[in-house]
Protein backbone atom coordinates (compact mmCIF):
# COMPACT_ATOMS: atom_id res chain seq x y z
CA UNK A 1 0.00 0.00 0.00
CA UNK A 2 2.92 2.54 0.43
CA UNK A 3 3.59 2.89 -3.31
CA UNK A 4 -0.22 4.28 -4.09
CA UNK A 5 -0.30 7.88 -4.02
CA UNK A 6 -2.44 9.95 -1.44
CA UNK A 7 -4.84 12.50 -3.62
CA UNK A 8 -3.57 15.92 -3.10
CA UNK A 9 -6.18 18.80 -2.09
CA UNK A 10 -6.62 21.64 -3.13
CA UNK A 11 -8.26 24.58 -0.92
CA UNK A 12 -9.50 27.61 -2.87
CA UNK A 13 -10.03 30.56 -0.78
CA UNK A 14 -12.22 33.44 -1.76
CA UNK A 15 -10.66 36.82 -1.68
CA UNK A 16 -11.30 38.25 1.65
CA UNK A 17 -13.40 41.17 1.99
CA UNK A 18 -15.20 41.05 -1.86
CA UNK A 19 -18.27 39.34 -1.85
CA UNK A 20 -19.79 37.83 -4.92
CA UNK A 21 -23.01 39.98 -6.64
CA UNK A 22 -25.08 38.81 -8.74
CA UNK A 23 -25.14 39.98 -12.60
CA UNK A 24 -24.74 44.08 -12.89
CA UNK A 25 -27.78 46.51 -13.55
CA UNK A 26 -26.20 46.91 -17.46
CA UNK A 27 -26.23 43.50 -17.71
CA UNK A 28 -30.42 43.23 -16.17
CA UNK A 29 -31.32 45.57 -18.64
CA UNK A 30 -29.42 43.98 -21.51
CA UNK A 31 -31.35 40.50 -21.05
CA UNK A 32 -34.77 42.69 -20.68
CA UNK A 33 -34.43 44.82 -23.07
CA UNK A 34 -33.29 41.53 -25.92
CA UNK A 35 -36.67 39.61 -23.77
CA UNK A 36 -39.12 42.26 -25.40
CA UNK A 37 -37.24 42.38 -28.70
CA UNK A 38 -37.68 38.42 -28.96
CA UNK A 39 -41.42 37.95 -27.86
CA UNK A 40 -41.72 40.89 -30.03
CA UNK A 41 -40.24 39.23 -33.52
CA UNK A 42 -42.26 35.83 -32.12
CA UNK A 43 -45.49 37.82 -32.37
CA UNK A 44 -44.76 38.87 -35.84
CA UNK A 45 -43.52 35.60 -36.74
CA UNK A 46 -46.71 34.30 -35.63
CA UNK A 47 -48.97 36.95 -37.35
CA UNK A 48 -47.33 36.19 -40.41
CA UNK A 49 -47.67 32.33 -40.64
CA UNK A 50 -51.67 32.88 -39.85
CA UNK A 51 -52.05 35.28 -42.38
CA UNK A 52 -50.18 33.09 -45.04
CA UNK A 53 -52.29 30.36 -44.09
CA UNK A 54 -55.31 32.41 -44.17
CA UNK A 55 -54.29 33.57 -47.54
CA UNK A 56 -53.69 29.95 -49.03
CA UNK A 57 -57.23 28.99 -47.77
CA UNK A 58 -58.96 31.97 -49.82
CA UNK A 59 -56.74 31.70 -53.08
CA UNK A 60 -55.96 27.95 -53.40
CA UNK A 61 -59.92 27.47 -54.22
CA UNK A 62 -59.41 30.39 -56.88
CA UNK A 63 -56.64 28.86 -58.28
CA UNK A 64 -58.10 25.82 -58.99
CA UNK A 65 -61.31 27.48 -60.53
CA UNK A 66 -58.93 29.58 -62.31
CA UNK A 67 -56.04 27.27 -63.36
CA UNK A 68 -57.40 26.99 -66.85
CA UNK A 69 -57.14 30.80 -67.72
CA UNK A 70 -53.85 31.36 -65.56
CA UNK A 71 -51.54 28.25 -66.39
CA UNK A 72 -52.04 29.67 -70.33
CA UNK A 73 -51.26 33.24 -69.16
CA UNK A 74 -48.11 32.52 -66.89
CA UNK A 75 -46.87 30.13 -70.31
CA UNK A 76 -47.56 33.54 -72.29
CA UNK A 77 -45.89 35.75 -70.20
CA UNK A 78 -43.29 33.54 -69.51
CA UNK A 79 -42.20 32.73 -73.26
CA UNK A 80 -42.84 36.69 -73.77
CA UNK A 81 -39.93 37.47 -71.15
CA UNK A 82 -37.84 34.94 -72.35
CA UNK A 83 -38.27 36.13 -75.97
CA UNK A 84 -37.82 39.77 -74.92
CA UNK A 85 -34.60 38.81 -72.79
CA UNK A 86 -33.45 36.60 -76.13
CA UNK A 87 -33.57 39.29 -78.53
CA UNK A 88 -31.63 41.68 -75.85
CA UNK A 89 -29.20 38.42 -76.27
CA UNK A 90 -28.91 38.82 -80.00
CA UNK A 91 -28.81 42.77 -80.30
CA UNK A 92 -25.68 42.78 -77.84
CA UNK A 93 -23.73 39.61 -79.76
CA UNK A 94 -24.66 41.19 -83.53
CA UNK A 95 -23.56 44.46 -82.24
CA UNK A 96 -20.43 42.89 -80.68
CA UNK A 97 -19.91 41.01 -84.19
CA UNK A 98 -20.02 44.20 -85.79
CA UNK A 99 -17.60 46.22 -83.25
CA UNK A 100 -15.25 43.27 -84.09
CA UNK A 101 -15.24 42.93 -87.63
CA UNK A 102 -14.79 47.20 -87.47
CA UNK A 103 -11.95 46.92 -85.43
CA UNK A 104 -10.38 44.34 -88.00
CA UNK A 105 -10.78 46.10 -90.97
CA UNK A 106 -9.24 49.38 -89.10
CA UNK A 107 -6.24 47.40 -88.02
CA UNK A 108 -5.76 45.98 -91.46
CA UNK A 109 -6.31 49.19 -93.42
CA UNK A 110 -3.30 50.53 -91.07
CA UNK A 111 -0.85 47.75 -91.77
CA UNK A 112 -2.07 47.48 -95.26
CA UNK A 113 -0.22 50.61 -96.94
CA UNK A 114 3.10 48.41 -95.44
CA UNK A 115 2.41 45.26 -97.04
CA UNK A 116 1.69 47.18 -100.37
CA UNK A 117 5.08 48.88 -99.76
CA UNK A 118 6.71 45.49 -99.54
CA UNK A 119 4.54 43.84 -102.21
CA UNK A 120 5.45 46.39 -104.88
CA UNK A 121 9.14 46.20 -104.17
CA UNK A 122 9.30 42.31 -104.34
CA UNK A 123 7.32 42.32 -107.82
CA UNK A 124 9.61 45.01 -108.86
CA UNK A 125 12.89 42.93 -107.72
CA UNK A 126 10.96 39.30 -109.27
CA UNK A 127 10.10 41.26 -112.35
CA UNK A 128 14.09 42.56 -112.74
CA UNK A 129 15.31 39.16 -111.76
CA UNK A 130 12.42 37.52 -114.87
CA UNK A 131 13.95 40.01 -117.32
CA UNK A 132 17.34 39.36 -115.99
CA UNK A 133 17.00 35.28 -116.23
CA UNK A 134 15.10 36.28 -120.11
CA UNK A 135 18.01 37.82 -121.35
CA UNK A 136 20.38 35.59 -120.45
CA UNK A 137 18.31 32.18 -121.62
CA UNK A 138 17.51 34.11 -124.73
CA UNK A 139 21.60 34.94 -125.17
CA UNK A 140 22.63 31.27 -124.25
CA UNK A 141 19.86 30.46 -127.24
CA UNK A 142 22.24 32.55 -129.43
CA UNK A 143 25.23 31.57 -128.22
CA UNK A 144 23.99 27.90 -128.66
CA UNK A 145 22.64 28.58 -132.47
CA UNK A 146 25.34 30.57 -133.44
CA UNK A 147 27.89 27.57 -132.32
CA UNK A 148 25.19 25.27 -134.34
CA UNK A 149 25.95 27.09 -137.94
Amino acid sequence: MGDRMQPHQVQVHGLKGHQQQGPSASKALAVLTMLHVGVGLLALAGITLVGTVIGLAVTTPLFILFSPVLVPAALVIGLAVTSFLESGAFGLTGSWSLSWVGRYIQEATQTMPESLDQAKRRMQDMAGYVGQKTKEVGQEIQRKAHDAK
